[in-house]
């Protein structure tokens, strides 16, 4: 025998009532269904409830939403019935519905609602769905009758959350299936939800009571399984309306399944676990709209599974509590006085947890009850509170409850240590821990705010198998920005496939305008969509902020621009847990304070902060530093080429042009800005000069840096840029004058900057042939290294300083570093 429950939205329409009855009709289950439980049809609940609350306030808008409610189960009775049967239906329809709105109209007049008439206005929504069902079930050819349960199952007459009698209730169930005379096979059509006080006053079993209905109807009658049938391919591994990429749990045991279910998990109701579990009694879960799919079994032995964990739930919004003092240190029977006092204004925890010391305890409660939670506590601990021996207790709001469970817990170590970095990386402060000694529930309080962003960032740890993703957000989509997208672009399959790396752009601006979108916007077409003026006009503020409103797992800010504005923005990013990569050297290169904030917030909270590419574009510079530092070498001295441009004209310039020719020629090859003299002026190789300097520790700001000028004040005042090639031919002579001396030596002219003794140094020095300079092609970069343990030998670091490509390559990389932090 199996009891099968199908709920609101599985007999909420004509076409999902159809699905049910396809479902009865198949002969390999006709004969193993006994008795179906349903639910009001999806919605009726919260409009009765409505209903209720409008009456009970004077509000006679309840009368036009019963008549909603009166056309909506007409309207599924005349979909399946047609004449006198339709008829007559009609008319218990109808006397249901006035039955209803005299309970109302008593509420209406008395400006009062009790919880008793509430759970008597409730019932209508499975009263009416049973009954209707029922008929329906018979017009199409399966033989069936309509069960009010509130005949067969008894609880207290605590109104709004009654207690099951299960005894009685089991004896009752037994008696009327085994005398009740149902014909050949009748199925059994009946209510969930519902049930009755001893004097036989109506009450319910809690929002979600259909499961329990089910439950108890199984265990009464020893079945072989109990199937709760919705709208979801069974349990899953988190609310796939929080986490896309959830999926579904086949096998899961009672105790894994009452956990989750406790902490929000909807697809079964708490309570209906205990009775299956009792006896043993396999639940099912199914999907009424797919139910070819496998589902859930809930069972005694799931075995250890395929992950470490087997779900994630969350529940919020809750208040946490605090009650400390040192009158709590040491003193039996503390806890016992608080909870006692809790019990008896039948308030329910979710969630305790106390510390070792014994001098703090907090829970978490629903909202509704926190302002009752406190008066309860008042009251029992007043004399301790007068003394200041107790704080008055202390509330948190708009907390949520995240909850990772799984009997694997017992069995792995380190579960805690992932899920709390999963929730550290992503700056979601934890308020609150507990877990049961059972070792198979670990529970974190946390910001509401959060609730999204943990569930996904603690799934992606356990749940995709090593797979990382990157929420990207990037402003700039210039040369190097827009070379970055292309990169991605053709680089994201075999990221996803050899590496499971993802990386999603969400947030894209330039030219004025920015655009989001947390699906992933198109890496071909974005840049086109900016230069079009598609999205909002471009706030940096509004788009840091948005950001963090998005609160999206492993979100990243980069930086493709030479902006100071841009630049402004890490701090904000940094502060709110949002990691940064940038090849902009304005932040490194601005005031030492600043750089200082930024590295700081990166260290103190783990958030990285990364910007290789602000010297020697892809090279690994900056993270070479970093390397020998981190191991305990100490660096002496840096020389270094680091701009590509001067790199180019000066590895060039051998006397067969003039030095005015060369620098156009670098220009005409898009080598130097479109004014060369932004180049030129050495600016540029300075801040890079001045990001090693503090790399290496040295507390400088960019005015102590000292500059030689390649160039005359003339060139630099120049009022364009033609008239600044007319002055700088005026000196091509003084030039090759230098050059022809340098070239009689051996030597060739280099523009180097030196870093050494708390200083930085850049001019136009004249490299001997055995110059390690002396060896640079095109615009290419070098940076030479001498440290405590590379004394007689150098570090050399050299290769391409600038270009599109390799610039893009090393944030590329950056972007990538950022998802292999995520491990």
């Amino acid at each position: 025998m199996i009891v099968s429950k199908f709920g609101g939205t599985s007999v909420g329409s004509p076409a999902a009532l159809e699905k049910v009855i396809e479902l009865l009709m198949d002969p390999s289950r006709r004969s193993d269904t006994a008795l179906v439980v349903v639910s009001a049809f999806s919605g009726i609940t919260d409009s009765l409830i409505e209903m209720s609350r409008a009456s009970a306030s004077g509000d006679s808008s309840y009368l036009e939403t019963a008549g909603v409610l009166k056309k909506r189960h007409l309207d599924m009775a005349a979909h399946f019935m047609a004449g006198k049967d339709l008829e007559a239906l009609k008319e218990k329809i109808d006397l249901k519905i006035e039955e209803l709105l005299k309970i109302l109209e008593g509420a209406f007049i008395l400006r009062e609602l009790s919880n008793r008439t509430l759970d008597l206005v409730m019932s209508f929504g499975e009263r009416l769905s049973a009954s209707l069902i029922s008929e329906i079930f018979c017009a199409r050819g399966i033989p069936s009758i309509f069960l009010d349960t509130r005949e067969l199952i008894k609880t207290t007459d605590d109104y709004g959350q009654a207690q099951l009698l299960e005894e009685e209730s089991f004896t009752l169930i037994r008696s009327w299936f085994t005398s009740s005379p149902r014909g050949v096979t009748p199925l059994v059509v009946a209510t969930g939800f519902i049930a009755s006080a001893a004097d036989g006053t109506t009450t319910t079993l809690g929002r979600g009571g259909s499961d329990f209905s089910a439950a108890i109807f199984g265990a009464a009658l020893d079945v072989q399984e109990v199937e709760i049938w919705s709208d979801v391919d069974g349990i899953l591994t988190a609310d796939p309306r929080q986490v896309k990429n959830a999926f579904t749990v086949d096998t899961i045991s009672y105790e894994e399944a009452m956990e989750l279910s406790h902490f929000g998990a909807k697809v079964i109701y708490p309570p209906s676990i205990r009775p299956a579990l009792e006896r043993g009694i396999p639940i099912v879960i199914k999907n009424t709209f797919n139910p070819g799919g496998p589902g859930s079994r809930i069972i005694q032995n799931a075995g250890s599974g395929s992950y470490s964990i087997r779900g994630i739930s969350s529940m919020g919004p809750v208040t946490l509590i605090r009650l400390q003092g040192p009158a709590m240190v040491g003193v039996a029977g503390f806890s016992s006085r608080l909870f006692g006092s809790l019990a008896r204004r039948k308030i329910s925890i979710i969630l305790i947890t106390q510390s070792s010391s014994e001098y703090s305890i907090c829970f978490a409660v629903h909202p509704a009850d926190a302002e009752e939670a406190e008066a309860a506590i008042a009251e029992e601990f007043e004399r301790e509170m007068y003394r200041a021996e107790i704080d008055p207790p202390i509330s948190e709001t708009n907390l949520s409850i995240v909850a990772v469970v799984g009997a694997g817990m017992k069995s792995s170590s380190g579960i805690s240590g992932k899920v709390f970095q999963a929730l550290g990386r992503n700056g979601v402060n934890v308020v609150a821990i507990a877990q049961g000694s059972s070792e198979i529930n670990i529970s974190a309080v946390i910001s509401s705010a959060d609730e999204n962003k943990a569930l996904n960032a603690i799934h992606e740890a356990f749940f995709l198998d090593g797979t990382r993703s990157v929420n990207l957000f990037l402003v700039g989509i210039g040369l190097i920005g827009g070379t970055l997208v292309e990169q991605i672009a053709a680089q994201r399959d075999n990221l996803a496939s050899q590496h499971k790396i993802r990386i999603n752009l969400v947030g894209a601006a330039d030219f004025g305008r920015m655009i989001f979108d947390p699906q992933g916007l198109d890496l071909l077409k974005i840049r086109d969509q900016l230069k079009e003026g598609q999205g909002e006009a471009l706030d940096l503020n509004q788009f840091v902020q948005t950001i963090a409103d998005l609160n999206l797992p492993n979100s990243a800010f980069c930086d493709c621009t030479a902006s100071d504005q841009v630049s402004l923005m890490y701090e904000a990013c940094l502060s709110k847990a949002i990691p940064v990569i940038t090849p902009n050297k304005r932040a490194n290169s601005g005031s030492l304070d600043y750089y200082r904030k930024l590295r700081a917030i990166s260290g103190d909270r783990n958030i990285p902060y990364l910007y290789e590419c602000t010297v020697g574009a892809g090279l690994p510079v900056i993270s070479t530093l970093r390397d020998l530092s981190l191991s305990g070498d100490r660096i002496r001295r840096i020389e270094a080429v680091v701009s590509g441009t001067l790199s180019f004209i000066f590895n060039n310039y051998d006397g067969t042009k003039p030095f005015s020719a060369l620098v156009r020629e670098a220009k005409d090859k898009g080598y130097t800005e479109p004014d060369p003299r932004d180049d030129l002026n050495a600016m540029d190789a300075a801040r890079k000069a001045l990001i090693l300097a503090r790399e290496c520790g040295m507390a400088l700001e960019f005015a102590s840096v000292q500059i030689d000028p390649i160039l005359p004040p003339a060139c630099f005042e120049a009022p364009d840029v033609e008239q600044f090639f007319v002055e700088l031919e005026k000196i091509d002579q003084s030039f090759e004058d230098r050059r022809s001396r340098s070239a009689l030596e051996g030597k060739a002219l280099r523009y180097v900057a030196v870093i050494e003794e708390n200083s930085a140094r850049l001019s136009l020095r004249e490299e001997p042939a055995n110059s390690p300079f002396r060896g640079l092609v095109d615009s290419d970069n070098m940076v030479v290294i001498t440290t405590d343990r590379y004394s007689t030998l150098p570090m050399v670091i050299k290769g391409p300083g600038a270009g599109a490509q390799v610039t893009a390559g090393g944030i590329f990389a950056d972007i990538v570093r950022i998802a292999r932090t995520l491990v």
